[in-house]
């Protein structure tokens, strides 16, 4: 196949020559470039914020939205030879007899689109399109979204995705969101604003996030915990009216990923214990009786990297866990010999990835991994995404591997409900899979999904209910469910003033 990939000349970025990359090791693709200047690209204000937002904020200069030299597109045709189909990410194509995609961004392309949409706080929606009909589509997503140039770059990098996806017959659909459950969501936010006027007011909101972060432990999560009596949040798709306990902490600390489990009569808690003077969590955990904790999480496991997410279960006769080691680029494997510590490394399951939040269940007759990565490929690249807007899926005999990538990952790229927001539960003949909903920002809301279709072929879910952090939760975010043992955990966000650390913590 001949394929033509319209691109402005007067900005190429390095997110052009990867994209070409990927396109050029498809099979049976011969690539040409079409690099004529197209004009109404992002204005000049842009560059500018970018400069500062790198400099305020360390981000790397070498990122997928730096411009290159032109010389760069060299390695790659540049006669237009009939192509069988064109790539246009500008918008200004238009070839009778020939097959052209387009890339949009809520409708409308180009750089200065997706950027608009970005300064403006909303979630674009991507799509592939053909005379006007998706061909693929996806949310996008990042976890800065106070800062323009990180999200930019993330979104360029999953674009890149949706277009290889499109490319190789792995379509891809973004699922239909209910409303939120429960009251307390922002309004939404005005989309009619000039991109000069929008670009003033992040730049004003950056300033204000730094006083902020100057006086403030942010992100400072907090663990919910309550009796179900028979009725949790699967069954209520809302609070519930009696509200949560909150785990406590001294505040020089937090805990997150509330992961509880009932092995052998006694119900223990495990969470992300996050301490903030390091800069990194390690795994802590907590026993519970009748009327809550048992003292305070104490560490079970502990390594020179950042470890959250301590996805536990029980299996042939022993604890296991598989905690999110990202910053490690693997996916671990751990057994208990001294529950609920004494923690051994028993295998890698995955490894030269960096995928978030990893989630087993057996359904099928196999096992089954579910988490989010980074880039489009699975391996360790930086600046290749956002961490929370692709599923990947994975397969195996047995929970110890060995591990086969599901042939059309990413299977959803939706930062709406592509991440694992806890274990998945079984009721009746149904699998429900709780999942981030990251719109407003990493971890804003809790959504329970039913899925619907899970083999080789693909996955399907239907995202039923939205749940928000409100009067009943007063944390400011939500995005961790579980349960065991007559108990259900969430966790969200607080505010904790660096000046009460002092003389309180541990380490």
């Amino acid at each position: 196949m001949r394929v033509s990939l319209r691109l402005d000349s007067q900005c190429v970025r390095a997110f052009h020559v990867m994209l070409l990359q990927r396109l050029a090791s498809l099979p049976d693709v011969t690539l040409f470039v079409d690099a004529r200047p197209a004009g109404g690209g992002i204005p000049r204000s842009a560059a500018a914020l970018f400069q500062l937002e790198t400099a305020i904020h360390g981000l790397p200069r070498d990122g997928l939205a730096r411009q290159v030299p032109l010389l760069e597109l060299a390695p790659y045709r540049t006669e237009q030879l009939s192509p069988d189909l064109v790539l246009d990410l500008c918008g200004d194509v238009r070839l009778e007899g020939t097959r052209v995609w387009r890339v949009t961004y809520d409708g409308a392309s180009g750089e200065a689109a997706l950027l608009a949409l970005i300064l403006n706080g909303q979630t674009p929606l991507a799509r592939i399109e053909e005379n006007g009909v998706a061909i693929a589509a996806g949310r996008l997503g990042t976890e800065y979204g106070g800062i323009a140039l990180a999200s930019f770059q993330d979104m360029l990098a999953r674009t890149a995705s949706l277009i290889v996806a499109a490319m190789t017959n792995a379509a891809k659909t973004v699922p239909v969101l209910p409303e939120p459950a429960q009251a307390g969501a922002p309004p939404p936010i005005p989309t009619a604003a000039k991109l000069g006027v929008r670009a003033g007011k992040a730049l004003a909101r950056r300033i204000v996030q730094k006083i902020y972060h100057l006086c403030y432990n942010a992100p400072h999560w907090k663990v919910g915990w309550r009796e179900t009596k028979g009725r949790d949040l699967f069954d209520l798709r809302a609070h519930p009216a009696s509200g949560w306990n909150v785990l406590p902490d001294d505040g020089s600390r937090f805990y997150a990923d509330p992961f509880p489990i009932l092995h052998q009569g006694q119900l223990t808690l495990f969470v992300e214990d996050y301490i903030h003077r390091l800069g990194k969590a390690i795994i802590s955990a907590v026993p519970f009786g009748p009327a809550g904790p048992l003292g305070r999480p104490e560490p079970v496991l502990e390594l020179p990297y950042h470890l959250s997410y301590p996805f536990v279960f029980e299996r042939d006769g022993e604890v296991w866990m598989v905690p999110e080691s990202c910053a490690n680029g693997t996916v671990d494997l751990y057994r208990a010999t001294a529950f609920p510590g004494g923690w051994v490394k028993e295998a890698t399951l995955l490894s030269d990835v960096v995928a978030s939040d990893a989630t087993l269940v057996e359904h099928g007759g196999a096992w089954w991994m579910f988490a989010t990565v980074r880039d489009g490929e699975g391996t360790i690249r930086d600046g290749a995404g956002a961490f929370s807007d692709a599923l990947h899926l994975w397969s195996a005999p047995e929970f110890r591997g060995p591990w086969t990538p599901h042939p059309n990952n990413p299977v959803l790229i939706d930062i709406a409900s592509a991440r694992p927001a806890g274990r998945m539960v079984k009721r009746g003949d149904q699998l429900l899979r709780p999942v981030q909903d990251c719109r407003r920002s990493y971890g804003a809301a809790l959504g329970i999904a039913r899925i619907s279709h899970l083999d080789l072929i693909g996955m399907e879910q239907v995202v039923e209910t939205i749940l928000n952090p409100g009067a009943l939760w007063g944390g400011r975010k939500l995005h961790t469910l579980n349960e065991a043992g007559g108990f259900e955990f969430i966790d969200g966000s607080a505010i904790a003033p660096r000046w009460k650390q002092r003389g309180g913590g541990r380490y």
